[in-house]
């Protein structure tokens, strides 16, 4: 690598060490830029807590290495100094918490051409079990291949089942699509969808939180499902078990103030009991058709069809804090963010979080007097 890249090696080598988020070595990497923060890293020089989440993997330097071998694959890191940077979407992890596992990806390792930012400007996540049924296949393929007809990225995991017919579909039509890994990028994880991870990659991309020579992990599958919501404007459950990582993804996007969409199947299906327990209980809504799914998460305020496929939106895709905040705003007028919080009983830092994700998705505006309704 040349001299002129020693920040990107700076960036490679923190994902290394922490291999994921760490909000407090983020903290220091925008306080002090990622090269003081990397030698802040080497050197020791750090506070108990961050020295501590470090220490053990900070004689790991394979920060040039892994630069070259994931430009060797057509790939590269994004970090958070990039224009392509998600950082809309990414901001709703802001105010969840200071745990680790509340936080949104340190970088971002991409096999692929196309900006992110670009990809997910428009994202539907869709996900479910890996032990899917001919029905779930079919719902999935249709779902996914209307929905990237009509220009809507769909993101997910690469898991087989539900997720690789879902990115089969959006690759069959021509569309786009991102799959979400839990190891590094390098790994053809299952190595069953190698192939298909080749294809996603040459028209949309594949993506990972962690840095190439990464391992899948239990706890890694689970903090890849946040990234599969936080990168979507809402999250489609084909098929889920009682007890399955599709309702982990799903719990995500709830929590990030995103709309949870649950196709039901069969009464019979112990394949399709999650979905139903989510919809019984009022944690997702009832989808049959992409014409569903843009109504639900898609933009709001456009009137009309388009082949078929309604672009409109009602409030009911708004629930949790995302819809108290809402609420507080006044029918005219505006409100500060803090009169936002007092009203709604959400924390400051909280609606100051999802603000910016209701500006985005259409519900709310913004002037030199504060807050409205769109």
């Amino acid at each position: 690598m040349s001299a002129h890249d020693r920040r990107l090696l700076a960036w490679a080598y923190l994902s290394k060490v922490v291999l994921g988020s760490c909000p407090p070595l983020a903290q220091l990497i925008s306080a002090v830029g990622p090269e003081d923060a990397a030698r802040a890293v080497r050197e020791r020089d750090l506070s108990s807590f961050l020295d501590r989440r470090t220490s053990a993997r900070a004689h790991l330097d394979t920060a040039a290495r892994d630069l070259d071998l994931v430009e060797a694959l057509g790939g590269r890191l994004v970090t958070p100094d990039d224009e392509e940077w998600p950082r809309w979407r990414l901001l709703a992890f802001d105010g969840l918490g200071a745990g680790r596992d509340d936080a949104g990806p340190l970088a971002l390792w991409v096999l692929g051409q196309r900006r992110i930012d670009d990809l997910t400007a428009r994202a539907i996540g869709i996900v479910g079990t890996r032990a899917a049924t001919g029905y779930g296949e079919h719902v999935t393929a249709e779902l996914a291949g209307d929905l990237a007809v009509e220009g809507w990225t769909i993101v997910s995991g690469a898991a087989f089942g539900i997720d690789g017919a879902a990115h089969r579909a959006a690759l069959g039509v021509g569309g786009l699509t991102v799959a979400v890994l839990a190891c590094g990028v390098d790994r053809a994880y299952p190595a069953g969808h190698g192939r298909l991870l080749q294809q996603i990659a040459g028209t949309g991309a594949v993506i990972s939180e962690y840095p190439p020579g990464t391992t899948p992990a239990r706890y890694r599958f689970l903090a890849r499902n946040r990234l599969v919501a936080g990168l979507s404007d809402g999250v489609v459950v084909v098929e889920a078990g009682w007890r399955s990582g599709a309702r982990n993804t799903a719990s995500w996007a709830r929590r990030l103030g995103r709309p949870v969409l649950a196709v039901p199947g069969p009464v019979t299906s112990a394949a399709s009991t999650g979905c139903h327990r989510m919809i019984r209980e009022g944690e997702a809504r009832l989808v049959a058709s992409a014409k569903d799914v843009v109504e639900e998460a898609g933009p709001m305020g456009v009137d009309g069809e388009q082949d078929g496929v309604s672009l409109a939106r009602d409030l009911d895709a708004l629930s949790g804090e995302s819809l108290q905040v809402y609420d507080a705003l006044p029918g005219s007028g505006s409100r500060g963010t803090r009169e936002l919080s007092v009203e709604s009983g959400v924390p400051i830092a909280r609606v100051r979080a999802l603000l910016p994700v209701l500006e985005l998705d259409g519900f709310v505006g913004s002037d030199e007097t504060g807050w409205f309704r769109r």
